[in-house]
């Protein structure tokens, strides 16, 4: 019953608001590619440049099609490209001129050290409009140094999408005394505590080496085309109360009829499960070099170039695999498992990427866009109590991968012939859900219905309290009746007749205590992107840093 309550008030509550929608830039990176310092898995791994061959199978990472996310947000009056980063909780901008116009500076520096790159310079505040929902004054740093590839790709800076607890912007805030530190997205809900909070993507997929592809994210609202999202089960984050990331657990990795189950070294976590954070601001995904070596290890011709971290692979070759999460399966689309070199169209890369982290991270798994182009995203913050505080937040994902249709897509850029019936099923035999579709109709019902429900709840009242004062004169005059008839078996007027106006004689007798049954007795809710909290300027470093700073704020992990 509460997921069938959840369903019909996130439709109503979508049709009904004031929620946002906005479109942003997938922009190609082709210039430049960046990866997390490889980490190798044992010292038996093979040496740089070559593979277990001996065959030099080195090659220039930089012509690899990578792909970000832009969208616009306005500070001080300004419009700015801002790469959206579910991975971060902090907003920087390094705008033409420091300081930004339209921006109170504070005199408080402040370093955010990402996994790749780094933004350095005042805290300061601005009003703050984001798929036109504004706040008076957002916290963010107003970089006059920076050094980061989103930088180099037409964005001036990165919007974290995460939860204040990971902010370290929020962090060095706090330390000096203030408390006006939150997130983004915490600032924006609770400037409009009336709105659903939550937001979602649709990352689409370019098929062009140049292509520019429009996606969308939204605030408070669905895209109808993928509205069947509110019909499967939130997957809740783990920690489920107050995390610091959009973490979740993962049950299984499925490539063809393979199933291997999560592992995870994050204490407290289940054991059969892993912790994988989704983040859009990652273009790959990072995880363990068993899982990584699970998907590539038997395709035909495959190698893991130790040059660059990254598994060589066919592009000729297609890989059917899948992600079970949340105890639901969702495929991913073949093309962005092993994306093209675009200098050299016949040679591919895994976009799972062989990374061994340390146990001071709380996720095993980071999932970036290769996946999450595969599904229709939402991110729940939990809704506002009484008392202004937010609940516990989850995620809901949607399958909009058909692997079969996916596989005529990729044998159409690829060669070869597509294959037919694929199936995955997962563990406890599992297999992909089917949408759950509403049709225009329901969703146009259910928008009268949210116009229509003052009026509707008013007669429903009325309706009720004609009921009631029915039901209470119907009462009284059967109570009446039963007197009537309890006064006709006492020693009647010999004169009367039965049945015939006898005078009604209380039932009560004077001195004589009521029973029991006559009614005598009374009844008494640290950066997310890969984003390292530094409180003081420090240059870039290797990416996966072995030590924590900033309080009790983990690494973010932004790229």
């Amino acid at each position: 019953m509460k997921s069938l309550s959840f369903l019909f008030l996130a439709l109503l509550s979508a049709s009904t608001s004031l929620a946002s929608r906005g479109h942003f830039r997938q922009i190609p990176t082709t210039p430049h590619i960046h990866r997390r310092e490889p980490q190798p898995a044992s010292d038996s791994q093979t040496q740089v440049g070559s593979t277990s061959d001996g065959v030099d199978s080195s090659f220039d990472l930089n012509s690899v099609h990578d792909l970000i996310y832009l969208a616009d947000i306005t500070v001080g009056g300004k419009d700015y490209a801002v790469q959206l980063d579910t991975g971060s909780s902090d907003l920087f901008i390094k705008g033409p001129t420091s300081p930004i116009p339209g921006t109170t500076e504070t005199a408080l520096m402040h370093n955010l050290s990402y996994a790749i790159g780094w933004a350095y310079g005042n805290i300061a505040y601005a009003p703050v409009e984001f798929l036109n929902i504004s706040v008076q004054s957002q916290a963010f740093v107003d970089a006059d140094n920076a050094n980061n590839p989103a930088l180099g790709y037409g964005a001036a800076g990165i919007a974290g999408l995460g939860f204040t607890r990971l902010s370290s912007i929020d962090d060095a805030l706090t330390k000096a005394g203030s408390t006006t530190g939150k997130s983004l997205l915490q600032n924006l809900f609770e400037a409009n505590p009336n709105e659903p909070n939550y937001m979602t993507f649709a990352l689409q997929r370019s098929t062009e080496n140049d292509d520019d592809v429009e996606g969308s994210f939204t605030i408070g609202e669905l895209e109808e085309e993928y509205s069947a999202i509110t019909g499967n089960a939130p997957i809740s984050t783990w920690p489920i109360q107050n995390p610091y990331r959009w973490n979740v657990l993962l049950d299984a990795l499925i490539v063809n009829d393979t199933i291997t189950p999560g592992t995870t070294n994050i204490v407290g976590a289940p054991s059969n499960k892993a912790v994988v954070l989704l983040d859009s601001g990652s273009s790959y995904t990072y995880a363990p070099p068993a899982i990584v070596e699970a998907i590539y290890k038997n395709v035909p011709g495959a190698a893991l170039d130790t040059a660059s971290g990254y598994w060589r692979v066919p592009c000729e070759v297609e890989i059917n695999m899948a992600l079970q999460i949340g105890g639901q399966v969702f495929p991913v689309h073949p093309l962005d498992v092993t994306p093209n070199v675009v200098s050299d169209s016949s040679k591919c890369i895994g976009s799972f990427v062989p990374q061994a982290l340390g146990p001071d991270w709380d996720f095993d798994w980071l999932i970036g866009d290769n996946f999450l182009r595969s599904v229709y995203s939402m991110y729940d913050f939990g809704d506002f109590d009484s008392s202004g505080k937010m609940g516990s937040p989850f995620i809901k994902l949607l399958s909009i991968v058909d692997a079969d249709d996916a596989s005529v897509a990729f044998h159409k850029q690829r060669g070869g012939v597509p294959r037919t019936n694929i199936t995955f099923t997962g563990l406890d035999g599992i297999s992909v859900a089917p949408s759950f579709y509403i049709s225009n109709d329901i969703s146009k019902s259910l928008d009268m219905i949210g116009t229509w429900m003052p009026a509707i709840l008013a007669v429903v009242a009325l309706n009720a309290l004609v009921v009631l004062v029915g039901s209470i004169v119907w009462i009284v005059s059967f109570i009446r009746k039963r007197r009537r008839r309890a006064a006709g078996r006492t020693p009647r007027n010999p004169r009367a007749r039965s049945g015939m106006g006898l005078s009604p004689i209380n039932s009560y007798i004077a001195g004589v205590p009521q029973s029991a049954g006559n009614g005598s007795q009374h009844h008494v809710y640290e950066p997310v992107s890969m984003a390292l909290t530094e409180d003081t300027f420090v240059p870039p470093s290797p990416a996966f840093h072995s030590k924590m700073s900033g309080g009790d704020r983990p690494k973010s992990a932004a790229l």
